[in-house]
């Protein structure tokens, strides 16, 4: 008879609170199948008064799961409570991706190497860059500052409507950091050769101000981690001034690959297929 607890050595989860809007279900049932593989993803929705037991019911083998995603409002528990959390999501003090190694719950965070990826993916060259202008300065923001500033970028503009929040990330992530007020926008850009936005601004279609990126190196790529619109209203304004534009959807993607490697053994690759199944439920649920 086979044992139980082999029957689930396969399952992962993404969990969340809400949990039902969550694309990743998609994304790795998408690469199971194609892989061949026996095993599931599914979500799962826990309060956040419920995480710790669920945090502590994962090293219970019978509770039969390999690993999983961990989004909003989870990541900062899900740090503070796995036994081994690395050095990436140490300094940004939130984990996204967790796995079990000889009984102990692991962590990391893939976000900022999502947002990287993406970007290799479709501006090839970006990282050539000297200088970034990060808008916004939440939670979103920290897995992206430390990713350009490990790539390479020396000075990374952070500009935010409240600029305390943003000296908090100079503080947390180094001297590569400078926190600026919003009346300073127009002077950080000068010469930038990245644009990222971090915040809600243009999410679901809703109403964005107007941003002159005339004063960016004419090679500039301006990005946007939303991706609901997939083109916001700042990457039309962008694409409309003559710059590239990134949209969010492959930092979504990308960011889902290392975990799936770690429960499944194998490494996905996010193609062409994969991005259109989730834009057809994005206009689905439009």
């Amino acid at each position: 008879m086979r044992d139980s607890r082999e029957t689930f050595v396969n399952h992962a989860f993404v969990t969340g609170y809400p949990v039902k809007h969550s694309r990743s279900p998609l994304i790795h049932g998408y690469w199971l199948k194609q892989f061949g593989i026996e095993g599931s993803y599914r979500a799962l929705e826990i309060t956040p008064e419920a995480f710790p037991d669920f945090m502590r019911q994962l090293e219970d083998e019978t509770a039969g799961f390999c690993g999983g995603n961990v989004t909003i409002p989870h990541k900062e528990a899900a740090f503070r409570l796995a036994d081994r959390p690395d050095d990436l999501s140490a300094e940004l003090g939130a984990a996204n991706t967790l796995w079990l190694e000889d009984g102990e719950v692991c962590a990391t965070n893939t976000d900022g190497r999502g947002f990287v990826a993406n970007l290799d993916e479709r501006a090839k060259g970006w990282d050539r860059i000297s200088t970034a202008v990060v808008l916004g300065a939440g939670g979103a923001s920290r897995a992206v500052i430390q990713a350009i500033r490990d790539r390479g970028v020396k000075a990374i503009h952070v500009v935010n409507r409240t600029p305390e929040r943003a000296r908090e990330l100079a503080d947390r992530f180094g001297g590569a950091v400078h926190a600026h007020p919003m009346a300073a926008l127009a002077e950080t850009m000068s010469g930038a050769g990245l644009f990222v936005n971090t915040t809600s601004l243009g999410m679901d279609g809703e109403q964005a101000p107007a941003i002159d990126f005339s004063p960016m190196a004419g090679d500039a790529v301006v990005t946007d981690i939303v991706y609901v619109p997939l083109k916001t209203p700042l990457l039309r304004q962008a694409e409309e001034q003559g710059f590239r534009i990134v949209d969010g959807l492959g930092m979504l993607l990308h960011q889902a690959v290392p975990g799936f490697e770690k429960w499944f053994g194998r490494r996905p690759v996010v193609d062409e297929t994969l991005r259109q199944i989730i834009i057809s439920d994005m206009d689905k649920h439009a």
